[in-house]
């Protein structure tokens, strides 16, 4: 099964999306083994059912890839990564359409976002080259380079998407002594600001064992299934126990979202032994040596991102300064922080007109670079010649999602005003920004009767002459937003009122000061 060079120009190229991508390089580098390739229908459906391969072994999530269906006819696919730099061959034996709701990817799933196409491509993996690009690439060694370096030492592996804080540390190094293990730290990262924990997780290094590996694993989570998932990993990588989180709300710092069976997992699974901060001596240490009133509550993850919003010192009781610091520099202040305001709403429903004006008010504030993205604007610049069917509406809006990803970023303001009636796609842009900074939805809910009452454009009697087809609210349904920040209806509430609504929001949220 070896590709030569020249078959690669007759054969068609897919680049997969970036959670597809990230399971690419962990089937080529076998970090996911028994795997080879993506799945099939039958493997897909047991695992998701069962946790178990068709075949009976223990797999944890369905690993599938998402193609269009003019590929599905295709016998070996180039896969490439978004430069278009061939990373693999696809050698499909199976296509198969997968169900409205794929199955395996519960809500807030990223890879749920692949079921826009809901045509899948089996096979196994050939690979054409390692990847060339990412921070760290150094760190990113393969699980055979780690097998051999850890040369079948007894290894603690903790699998992290946070920093690691005292608590941590003194867990580790009280169970690598008990143990005589070496440690293995896989900061998973995929999305977010990767780079800011990679930063950590070296920073803390110093702490633990001399010979403490670190490698970054781009390991996309699964809510639900991501400790299992972690856990076949950290055994492919060589390790012989797996730590796991000692209380429910530590089980999210470590990256831990459930309690598997340990038969499910081919590594010895290992809980730490409760650990506090003793206030009378100043230290970490086991709970078991602490007098109850004693005993310092840690900061929890909403406290914790409080003191990050306000800007507010971090305790360094709780964590190093170094650690501190990485998270300052990827969490800073909500009133210096990327920010995106989207506002979805009817044609007509005033939504460009509210955000215009908030963009005016922004300017008119200072301190914040602002960057509107009207819907009709968008649609004359960036998606040129796209039409309006329900994919080429699901592209424009992801457009104007990547545009005000990188806008937020890099620190600025964000403002969008696209229709977007679609809630997957609305929630795979707010994905993309929050992987960013932050993201608030502005549902702009005025009626369909005023909209087409107010029809400035005659889009609305083209649309009821059928002359314009898939309208959205008249021949296109429009999916309400659950998850709205604000609802504003403007049949009776002038754009300035809006405008003030809004302002107000985001004052009250931190983003923007007062005046």
């Amino acid at each position: 099964m070896t590709t030569e060079a020249g078959d690669l120009r007759d054969m068609p190229s897919l680049t997969p999306g970036p959670a597809e991508l990230a399971d690419l390089e962990l089937l080529l580098n076998g970090a996911f083994h028994p795997l080879t390739g993506f799945l099939g229908a039958v493997d897909a459906a047991t695992v998701a059912a069962a946790g178990r391969l068709a075949d009976g072994t223990p797999w944890p999530v369905p690993v599938t890839l998402a193609i269009p269906e003019d590929l599905t006819k295709e016998e070996r696919l180039v896969l490439a990564d978004p430069e278009g730099v061939p990373v693999a061959v696809l050698h499909v034996t199976e296509t198969w359409r997968d169900a409205a709701s794929p199955p395996g990817f519960p809500e807030g799933d990223p890879l749920r976002t692949s079921a826009t196409t809901s045509w899948r491509a089996a096979g196994p993996v050939e690979a054409l080259g390692a990847p060339e690009h990412g921070p760290f690439r150094r760190l990113r060694r393969s699980p055979r380079e780690v097998r051999a370096e850890l040369a079948g030492a007894t290894t603690l592996a903790i699998a992290t998407r946070t920093p690691l804080h005292r608590r941590h540390l003194g867990q580790l190094r009280q169970l690598a002594e008990k143990l005589d293990a070496r440690l293995l730290l896989l900061p998973l990262i995929g999305e977010g600001h990767d780079d800011a924990l990679v930063r950590a997780v070296l920073a803390v290094r110093r702490e633990l064992p001399a010979d403490s590996l670190v490698v970054p694993v781009p390991l996309i989570e699964r809510p639900g299934r991501d400790l299992a998932l972690a856990a076949h990993v950290a055994a492919a990588y060589g390790a012989t126990h797996f730590f796991t989180a000692d209380s429910e709300e530590s089980a999210h710092a470590a990256g831990a979202a459930l309690v598997v069976a340990t038969g499910d997992v081919p590594i010895e699974l290992v809980t730490p032994e409760p650990w506090a901060f003793d206030e009378s001596v100043e230290v970490w240490r086991p709970l078991s040596k602490i007098e109850a009133d004693h005993v310092r509550p840690e900061p929890t993850d909403a406290e914790l991102a409080a003191l990050l919003d306000r800007g507010e010192k971090i305790p360094e009781w709780f964590t190093l300064p170094v650690v501190a610091e990485e998270l300052r520099r990827a969490h800073p202040p909500r009133h210096g922080r990327g920010l995106t305001v989207f506002f979805t709403g009817l044609s007509g429903s005033g939504k460009s007109t509210i955000a215009r004006g908030l963009a005016d008010a922004l300017v008119e504030r200072g301190g914040r670079t602002v960057t509107l993205l009207d819907g009709d604007v968008v649609r004359r610049l960036l998606s040129a010649g796209l039409t309006f069917s329900k994919d080429d509406r699901d592209l424009n809006i992801r457009r104007i999602g990547y545009v005000a990803a990188e806008i937020t970023r890099h620190g600025g303001v964000a403002i969008c005003a696209p229709i977007a009636p679609y809630a997957a796609t609305r929630a795979e842009v707010r994905r993309m920004v929050n992987a960013t900074g932050d993201f608030v939805l502005v549902h702009v809910a005025t009626p369909l009767e005023e909209c087409e009452r107010r029809d400035r454009k005659g889009l609305y009697a083209k649309a009821r002459a059928g002359l314009i087809p898939e309208f959205t609210g008249i021949s296109d349904p429009y999916e309400v937003p659950d998850d709205a920040e604000l609802t504003l209806d403007t049949t009776e509430l002038t754009p300035e009122a809006a405008v003030e609504r809004v302002l107000d929001l985001l004052v009250a949220g931190g983003w923007v000061r007062s005046e």
